[in-house]
């Protein structure tokens, strides 16, 4: 691959104001491949041939903040004390590497961080079905260090409707606004990443603080459910939220989408689960692929999304969310956390200037964390925390 020259220009930039990521998937890759055994995959270490993350290839890549998904499936029939797990792993990474992590609950820690040369280490949990329709629960993944929780996964829960599943609440619940507003009460953000226009539409009628998209493109550029429509992207200035840009293929590049339809019912022909990145799944993705070639999306692809997302938001509302070690494939030039540098470097070369990148990859995303902090602090001194349950609003 040819280097575009203004490749070390980039990777200036991002010393100065390195990547916030918005989503990556590493704890449970660590669950799924060596059961959480932190000697199996060592990240201090080059982990090239297993993961797309290590410590090494996030130095290389100028990330600064990773929020660190404590995603389980929604299959899984004890969701909460799976989603503890990977809040464990992730405290474990933290504690394990010292020198390079930084456990961060603030938009104060995330530059703490920043000062000190650190990664700030944030959490997210994905899907609302990890607190089981308690709001008790949902406070104790606060208090345990989560940042925000992206509403639904892949499955719509009872109080919210997913991208991907039959509508079912028609967006959001009364129970689902009131997750909404004592997420915004807890200064956890509002993830809409996963969830129905919909879902989108309904959240932002209903928070007082602003919202994220941890890992979205755009559906106008691509048009798959999990992207967003122009709409809600024209929303989020008054909002003061922000889309963080993902770089999976199937939701980046249309001639992806198709291939992915048609790869999925593969994989559940062979009897996996579509997402399943294991050895075993992986060889039945390969040999798919042997027999019909994966259209490849690259880093011109992204910056697409982004260009287009700019358009319709604004700079002031843009982000980036990779989903490394959540997909099974990447862009070309976007192969593992090493590759930012490249996206900044063909941002460059379209035009973005050194303050719309620094909005880019660090100023929005803490901002809006200081910016939900705020509000919390409000909301805490007028109202108490909810007692309500999913049977007293939605019956």
């Amino acid at each position: 691959m040819t280097e575009p020259a203004s490749l070390d220009a980039a990777r200036g930039l991002l010393r100065e104001f390195p990547v916030v990521d918005g989503h990556n998937d590493l704890p449970w890759a660590l669950r799924e491949q060596v059961r959480y055994d932190l000697d199996a995959r060592d990240v201090a270490q080059d982990q090239h041939a297993h993961l797309h993350t290590d410590i090494p290839r996030l130095r290389a890549g100028g990330v600064g903040a990773q929020y660190w998904s404590v995603y389980v499936r929604a299959d899984l029939p004890d969701a909460v004390p799976a989603t503890l797990e990977q809040i464990d792993c992730v405290r474990r990474l933290i504690a394990r590497h010292p020198r390079d992590l930084h456990a961060a609950l603030t938009a104060a820690d995330m530059e703490e961080a920043r000062a000190q040369g650190r990664i700030a280490s944030l959490m997210g949990a994905e899907g609302g079905h990890s607190i089981a329709n308690s709001l008790g629960v949902l406070r104790g993944l606060c208090g345990l260090g989560v940042r925000y929780m992206t509403l639904t996964h892949n499955d719509n829960v009872d109080w919210a409707d997913s991208a991907t599943d039959e509508p079912r609440a028609g967006g959001l619940t009364a129970f689902g606004r009131e997750v909404v507003r004592e997420m915004n009460r807890e200064g956890m953000l509002v993830d809409l990443s996963h969830v129905a226009a919909t879902t989108m539409r309904d959240a932002l009628d209903t928070t007082s603080a602003p919202v994220i998209f941890s890992h979205s493109s755009a559906r106008a550029v691509c048009d798959h459910p999990r992207n967003i429509p122009d709409d809600v992207l024209e929303r989020l200035p008054a909002n003061g939220g922000m889309a963080m840009v993902t770089f999976v293929p199937k939701f980046v590049l249309q001639a992806a989408v198709d291939w992915t339809a048609a790869a999925d019912d593969n994989m559940r022909a062979h009897g996996f689960h579509p997402l399943d990145t294991t050895p075993e799944a992986m060889k039945v993705h390969r040999a798919f692929e042997e027999t019909r070639p994966r259209p490849v999306a690259t880093v011109a692809t992204v910056a697409d999304h982004l260009d287009h997302m700019r358009e319709a938001a604004g700079v002031d509302c843009l982000g980036i969310g990779g989903d490394y070690d959540g997909t099974a494939f990447t862009p070309e030039g976007l192969d593992d956390v090493s590759g930012y540098p490249r996206l900044i470097a063909e941002l460059m070369d379209r035009g973005w200037s050194k303050a719309d990148l620094a909005k880019l990859t660090w100023q929005n995303a803490v901002r809006v964390l200081g910016a939900a902090e705020d509000v919390a602090r409000d909301l805490r001194a007028t109202r108490a925390a909810s007692h309500a349950t999913i049977e007293s609003l939605d019956g």
